[in-house]
Parts: structure tokens; sequence; C-alpha cells
């Protein structure tokens, strides 16, 4: 992931004069490098997209990584897409079943007709013909005109059929797939917005770090220029501080410019409106992951994993379609009729039915049902190998998250102690320069340190949650205990 891999950092001053003028552009330029990289859009992703849940207002909005996440899985586009394809799955199922069940339809008719004696045949020879065996009126019309009214009720239903309960098995496995790929969508939901989430933390500790350091350039720059004026430090000192504090206000404008994309591209993710005012109410979590060996982390990887779940339905699904190829060779028996009343002139008449069960056997179909069966073999090995493939893949993704988080944790005391070293180094130096031992070139340089050291654990903390979010996503448990894995 694009923001996974991105760093947060922060420019070292350097000791020299020059070094330090050099540096003074360097924040500008980082700043800007950055947003000439094109931002993740929902046409690459749709993940990164989601449907506005409503308009900008004027009040600001506190927004904790809990209600981040419950707006990610309210609007996000992503779980969108999967859930309508849920419910379309849904409605193909729903479709299957109609295979089973009786159809009836009612059917009624109202019209008039009318009969051209002659033009059927009834012309007056026939006619004199007939009236030697029957009697006829002497005034007889060749034109005849009927009202008819006609009712029937029609019924329908497959008794017996191999592809359709091997299509019914099938599509009740492919809505298990869209239920699971469902699921698996709002556990990358959870990752994407806690991982935005975290990414504007630690942007927004890296603005409060910039305006501390800034705060303590700006003091620092007031020292040199009264011990400038009070004769006991030189010019070069007050210009070295003045340097250090302009190159320190870049780079909290450059902070402060990357918090607020940050901000934006998690509103994006989460459905709120760009223009909405947000403060995060959540700090960066610390806390050490309860210990779990990797056998505990795999088992419950198997059982927990979406995409390893819609893999299984998938194979289920394919030996379904299979056997409803192979199940082609099989007769079906199926049951139909009707029954009606016709009424012509107003003259009432007995009802007519039917009622018809029909065997259908196929004799000779042989290389269609050849190739149907041997296509969906082919798919349902396909899915196995899959299925196969990925089981050792999550073994794979387990161990490797397991590693980054024991990684990221000692990155993180490492960290901390670097902090703490830095800022007895600040605190030493400030005492040497206050005694007059030293200028204060050694004092921009600890400082440069101290900044370094606190954005190196602000990164730290970063990438020590996102591993502790991959082995969430890896165990499968990532929408259900992500606060716990995070140690909120």
């Amino acid at each position: 992931m694009e923001r996974a891999q991105h760093s947060i950092r922060r420019s070292a001053a350097p000791g020299s004069l020059a070094a330090l003028a050099l540096a003074s552009a360097l924040p500008l330029l980082c700043a800007v490098c950055p947003a000439q990289a094109p931002n993740p859009t929902s046409a690459a992703n749709p993940f990164f997209g989601s449907v506005t849940a409503q308009p900008a207002s004027d009040e600001l909005m506190r927004l904790s990584l809990d209600d981040a996440i419950a707006l990610g899985l309210k609007n996000n586009l992503g779980l969108k897409e999967a859930e309508n394809g849920e419910k379309a799955l849904q409605g193909q199922k729903n479709e299957a079943l109609q295979n089973f069940l009786p159809t009836i339809t009612l059917q009624g008719d109202l019209g008039v007709h009318q009969q051209n004696l002659v033009a059927m045949g009834f012309g007056p020879d026939a006619l004199a013909e007939f009236s030697k065996l029957i009697k006829f009126p002497t005034s007889f019309s060749a034109i005849t005109r009927d009202d008819v009214a006609d009712g029937q009720i029609r019924y329908g239903q497959m008794l017996f059929s191999g592809p359709v309960i091997a299509g019914w098995k099938a599509a009740g496995a492919a809505e298990r797939v869209a239920h699971f790929q469902k699921m698996s969508a709002r556990g990358e939901v959870v990752q994407q917005v806690a991982t935005a989430y975290l990414h504007a933390i630690a942007a927004m500790s890296e603005v409060d770090n910039a305006k501390a350091q800034e705060a303590a350039d700006e003091k620092l720059l007031h020292d040199a220029h009264e011990a400038h004026l009070a004769g006991v430090a030189a010019k070069l000192d007050e210009l070295r501080a003045r340097v250090q504090l302009q190159a320190q206000q870049q780079a909290r404008l450059a902070a402060q410019n990357a918090y607020e994309k940050d901000l934006i591209l998690l509103k994006r993710e989460i459905g709120i409106d760009p223009g909405q005012r947000v403060a995060l109410s959540d700090q960066a979590p610390y806390s050490d992951l309860a210990a779990q060996t990797l056998d505990e982390l795999r088992a419950l990887a198997y059982r927990s994993r979406q995409d390893y779940q819609t893999l299984q339905n998938q194979a289920v699904e394919m030996k379904a379609i299979h056997a409803a190829y192979r199940s082609q060779r099989l007769p079906s028996l199926s049951f139909g009729g009707y029954y009606g009343v016709s009424q012509v002139s107003g003259v009432g008449s007995h009802g007519n039915f039917a009622a018809v069960g029909t065997l259908t056997l196929p004799v000779f179909h042989e290389a269609k049902l050849r190739g149907d069966a041997e296509a969906a073999q082919a798919q349902m090995e396909a899915v196995r190998a899959q299925l196969d493939d990925l089981h050792g893949k999550i073994d794979f993704q387990v161990r490797s998250a397991l590693l980054d988080v024991t990684a990221a944790n000692k990155l993180v005391q490492v960290a901390r102690s670097s902090v703490d070293l830095a800022a007895r180094a600040l605190s030493d130096e400030s005492d040497r320069v206050s005694a007059g031992v030293d200028d204060n070139l050694p004092l921009v340089t600890a400082q440069a340190a101290l900044a370094s050291a606190e954005s190196n654990l602000v990164e730290s903390l970063y990438q020590y949650n996102l591993a502790k979010l991959a082995l969430a996503r890896a165990a499968g448990v990532i929408e259900t205990q992500y606060r716990a894995y995070l140690g909120r």
C-alpha cells in the first residue's frame, strides 16, 4: 500500500552556515515533490472512494478512529460494490429456486370472431349436398359472427432434473462466495480507513513537533540576538539561528500541508464532504501485542480468513456446476396442464382440460455434454489449485506479519531511547551555551538531532501500528479485533 510505504521525514539542520542556507530550501522542496505524485483514486481502487453521506456544515466534527471506521463501513465505495454483488447473487439464487416451484398462470380472453363460411369451403354447392342429409334453413348467411369468452388456468412443475438440482447447489455456493467477498471487503475497509487515520495522526504529530521546534528556534534566535547586542556573541550566531528558524518554518508549513492532504484522503474514504472541518480526537496508540504463537495465528487465519472461505465455497460451486453438466445425461420429468372454460355467443360450454407428464431422455448429444463437463472440470481444478496456493500464502503472510510486528516494536523502543538521549544532549548543550563555553552551532545541531529523533519515533509508531493491523488482517480478525491489536 502506497500510504503504508510512505515515510514521514523531517530535515535535520547541518552544522555549517552554508549547509543551513542550503537546507532552508529543502523542506519546501520536500513539500512540493509529494504533491506531484498522483493521489490514489477510486478509478484504480474503489476503496479510495465513497458515497458522500451529507453536505459539509459549519460545525467542527470530532472524529475518533472508531467513528472513522464506522463511517467507512457505511459509505465506502468498495464495500458498496461488494454489497451490491451479494444482492445480485441473492437474486440469482431466487431465480434458481423458481425451477423447483410450480408455475401457475391465469389467462382470460374476450373477443369477437367473424367467419366467412364460403372462404372456409362451405359454398352453395357444399350446402346443397349437406341439405340432402340435414335440413338447413331456407335462408342461410355465409358470414357468421360470434362473441367468445375464454378462461384458462395453467400449471407446470419440474419434478426431477439433475441439472436443476445441481444448479441450485451452485447458486447457494455462489451466494456464500458473495457473502465472504463482502466480509473480506469489510476487512479491507477497516484496514484502509485505519491506515489513513493513523497516517493522519502521524502527520498531525509531525505538525506538533514542527511547531514545538519552531518555538525553540524562535527562543534561540531571541537569545542569540540579545547576546549579540550585549557584545558576548558574534553576528554569525544570530545569522545561524535566523536561518535555522526559517528552515523550521518551512518544515512546519510542509508538515501542515501534508496533514491537510491526509485529512482529505481520509474524508474521501469514509464519505465525509471534503469541505467539512474535522479534528482527530485519538492519539497514536501504542501497546505491546499479546503474545501469540505462530501455530495459534495460523489456525485462527484458516478459520477466519474470508478469502480462504471464499475459495472454499468457489470450489463447492465449481463442483456443483460440474455435476450439473454431467447430470445432463439423466432423464428429466416434468408435469403440466390446464383447465379452461369457453363461452360462445352467451351459450355455455363444457370445460376443457389437459394433464401432461413429460419424460425427457437425451439420446445423443455427446460432444456438447463432454465439452461442458471437461470445461467445468478444468475450472474446478483451477479453483482447487488456487485454494492450495492460498493455504501456503496464508502461512507466509502470517509469518511475515509476525516478524514485522516484532521488528517494528523493537524499532519503537530504539526510537524512544533515541529521543531521550537527544533530549539529554540538547539539555547539556543548552547549559554549555548558557555558560558561555560553546557558541550556538552545537546547540543548533542538538536541536536538529532531537527533531530527527522525534520524527523517527512518530514514523516508528506509525509503522508498528500498521504492522499490527497487517497481522490482524492476515489472521482474518481485523474487523472484530482491531482495537485489541492496536491496544485501544
